[in-house]
């Protein structure tokens, strides 16, 4: 297959790429912004470049993007503007990415590339707080925030794209992601954020009591999941959570990261004013209606990804956490 990763340098673009490459016949093409407010830079591609046409680019360019999505067998668009915090600070900035970038890209697709399979990664914080013990597809959205707004109104443009103009699209609710090659910042995922923590050995701060639920993926399974889905056009054209079964309580996450990695230490705080306004509280989110579709379950649970997260940094730093010494 020719495919287009789009945000291919970011968290979950940068382990596709990796998944994609594991089939010798496929053709991978990587667009990155590389834009510095999302903390993007080609490090965790630096060993795959040579296997790879890495493009930087913006999906906000009009003319780029009606040039490069020419020829492309399947479209994975992992771009986007990802902090929730950044969406309440600079909501014109977020606007300008995960709604304008979208438009552009799904336009060009029409005008270049209609039989092209174009598959969106959205979020699940779309549906606000959960009503109700178990949330699915059938929820209704009340996000809290410009981001989770903003990712429910291109799930829609890519509906109506397919209904429209009859371009192959699906969107794919992905909820806590975590594993090698993520960012280690607050903003950009907390399960990351903590394990970046845990890595450099430092304190885990939870807010309230932590027994807040949520469901968490390992990356690999978010990833093998992407690919999967491109061989099965029937459920193109909808929208879709995209989860693992597992979910856990956020202190639970916390000492998890902690036992494996067996670095860092847990404290609670109180809420900051800010992040209490937009916490989403307890979510159990269910995917059986994808994966009774396409088959699939996840590989990995939460020890075994962290486990495998750990093996992978220590390959690369020759440490799994800053208290061990380097290897010789």
């Amino acid at each position: 297959m020719n495919i287009l990763i789009l945000g291919g340098a970011g968290f979950l673009g940068s382990n596709l790429v990796r998944r994609c490459l594991q089939d010798a016949s496929n053709k991978v093409t990587v667009v990155d912004a590389l834009d510095p407010r999302l903390k993007s830079t080609t490090e965790h591609l630096k060993a795959v470049l040579s296997q790879i046409e890495f493009i930087q680019g913006d999906m906000g360019d009009s003319v780029f993007m009606d040039e490069v999505v020419q020829g492309k067998d399947v479209i994975f668009n992992c771009a986007g503007q990802t902090s929730h915090p950044l969406s309440l600070s600079d909501p014109f900035y977020d606007v300008e990415v995960n709604c304008r970038g979208n438009l552009i890209l799904l336009e060009s697709i029409r005008k270049y590339n209609k039989e092209a399979l174009v598959i969106y990664t959205s979020s699940s914080t779309v549906i606000g707080k959960a009503q109700g013990e178990v949330v699915d597809e059938s929820h209704g959205e009340l996000p809290l925030d410009i981001y989770s707004a903003n990712k429910g109104v291109a799930e829609k443009y890519y509906r109506i794209y397919n209904r429209v103009h009859n371009l192959n699209t699906l969107s794919l609710r992905f909820a806590n992601l975590y594993g090698p090659y993520g960012k280690g910042y607050p903003e950009f995922g907390f399960i990351n954020y903590f394990i970046s923590l845990a890595q450099k050995d430092e304190e885990i701060k939870i807010y309230g009591d932590g027994q807040q639920n949520r469901n968490v993926m390992y990356v690999e399974d978010a990833a093998e999941l992407l690919y999967i889905c491109a061989g099965h056009k029937e459920v193109f054209g909808d929208t879709y959570f995209a989860v693992h079964r597992e979910h856990y309580s956020v202190k639970a996450i916390a000492e998890t990261i902690v036992d494996v990695f067996e670095c860092g230490k847990l404290t609670q705080i109180e809420w900051p004013e800010v992040r209490k306004k937009i916490e989403i509280d307890n979510v159990v989110i269910s995917a059986a209606r994808l994966y009774y579709k396409i088959q699939y379950e996840p590989k990995y649970n939460l020890r075994e990804g962290l486990e495998k997260t750990m093996a992978i940094w220590k390959e690369n730093m020759g440490k799994k956490c800053a208290k061990e010494e380097v290897s010789s």
